[in-house]
């Protein structure tokens, strides 16, 4: 394992969205909204295993969604669920006063809800194409795939004057390997194998159980 940080010191902790602080893939949930979920569902697997390239297994992902109605997904946003210890282990970190982001192959109607609940300091994010209401099937502007989190995650160390090794990354999927990599502490939450292979800490069924490696109560 790495040096841990110094949590009574500045940082910045970045987390990945879907099945890390949420209990979803959202865009296999927006699958269900078509009926193309069994699909979906099988690629992002495979994306997130590292068997595909992220962005191209997005645009075919994506390109599945075209005719979901916007307010359908308003609906699913309302359900989404946090994951056990998410709501606890960014409390911890904003009581030390850390900076907080969220880097996400998600989408904005997710990523903005959850950004709202915590208050969080940064979102880089996917946005979907919509046109008369519905999902065109196109991706919008920047894609944000696993080396665009790895430099928003230094972009921002550098913005805020931190160490390197004052910099936590936590993620579940291969797309997050970048990412956790740059981080001065990398960490899996239910990772994937590939991940798991890289991270510094591996977790499983809470977030919160990374503040006890954090506090040095974790012996």
């Amino acid at each position: 394992m790495q040096q841990l940080p110094d949590i009574n010191q500045p940082g910045l902790v970045v987390f990945d969205l879907d099945s890390t602080l949420i209990q979803m893939e959202s865009i296999d949930t927006l699958a269900t909204l078509n009926g193309s979920s069994h699909d979906v569902a099988a690629i992002t697997e495979r994306a997130m295993q590292g068997e595909l390239d992220f962005k191209a297994a997005l645009f075919e992902r994506v390109a599945y969604l075209e005719g979901i109605q916007e307010n359908d997904i308003f609906a699913l946003v309302d359900q989404v669920r946090v994951s056990p210890g998410a709501d606890e282990l960014i409390q911890f970190f904003r009581s030390k006063r850390w900076k907080i982001a969220i880097l996400s192959g998600g989408f904005t109607w997710f990523a903005d809800q959850v950004a709202m609940r915590w208050g969080v300091d940064f979102v880089a994010c996917n946005s979907l194409e919509v046109k008369a209401g519905k999902l065109t099937g196109k991706v919008l502007g920047e894609i944000i795939d696993a080396e665009a989190k790895a430099n928003y995650l230094n972009a921002l160390r550098n913005q805020y004057g931190f160490d390197s090794r004052q910099v936590i990354a936590i993620g579940d999927g291969a797309n997050d390997i970048p990412m956790l990599t740059a981080a001065g502490l990398g960490v899996a939450f239910n990772g994937k194998a590939a991940l798991i292979k890289v991270a510094d800490i591996s977790l499983q069924e809470r977030l919160d159980q990374l503040i006890p490696f954090l506090t040095n109560e974790s012996n």
